[in-house]
């Protein structure tokens, strides 16, 4: 039986109606799948952003940390070098004050010929020469000629030797210095410094771990002293 132009009308409607149901799925499919691939790869970009973000983050924060303790270690050092120049600087001004106290000591003539007595007789001792020669300030040769004239005698009972010494006259001590002597062997090439002072600095020397205890109090740190 024959179609009929309303039967033919009515299947090619139904069919486009088929087929436009079938497109607007397919469409709703594809517009669902690029949705969720969007959402996956938006997922993913936002979530190496963070990544990137906690490590940039976390990079910032280390740098930070390390720039605060490289400053407080500079600032500590800082400290440190000015706690010890103060007290280098507090021993220095004690040192100068023993040398102007070592200067008045000149100045009495009973106590400092005493003290040049011992200067000469350890210089004595120190050499153990049959000849020295005794240099000294210009205005104390007559004191330490006198120094000279007291110790030989118990330099010679002691060592049971004898010693010729000659005081020098062409060549002095500087007259600024505190006072003391230097005696030399006979051909100068061994000196033995008791100017006052050379031994305030030895004595600085020995007894500066003892010096530093008194003014600054024990070192925690340190197990042994000098």
């Amino acid at each position: 039986m024959a179609l009929t132009d309303a039967d033919v009308q009515k299947q090619i409607k139904h069919m486009m109606a088929f087929i436009e149901q079938e497109a607007s799925e397919k469409v709703e499919e594809i517009d669902a799948k690029a949705e969720e691939e969007f959402n996956i790869e938006k997922g993913r970009l936002v979530q190496t952003q963070r990544v990137k973000i906690m490590e940039y983050y976390e990079k910032k924060e280390k740098q930070i940390e390390q720039h605060k303790k490289i400053q407080m270690s500079n600032l500590m050092n800082q400290a440190r070098l000015k706690v010890l120049k103060a007290r280098d600087d507090m021993i220095t001004d004690l040192l100068n004050e023993a040398r102007v106290r070592l200067a008045e000591i000149a100045k009495d003539p009973a106590q400092y010929s005493k003290l040049l007595e011992g200067l000469v007789l350890q210089g004595f001792y120190q050499l153990l020469e049959p000849k020295v020669t005794v240099r000294c300030r210009q205005q104390d040769v007559e004191m330490v000629q006198a120094a000279v004239d007291k110790s030989i005698p118990i330099y010679k009972e002691a060592v049971k030797s004898n010693i010729i010494v000659r005081i020098d006259q062409e060549r002095f001590l500087p007259s600024g210095i505190c006072g003391g002597v230097e005696v030399y062997n006979d051909n100068g090439k061994i000196k033995v410094s008791n100017t006052l002072e050379s031994r305030l600095e030895l004595m600085a020397q020995q007894m500066m771990p003892e010096i530093r205890e008194n003014l600054f109090g024990a070192n925690p740190n340190r197990k042994f002293t000098d």
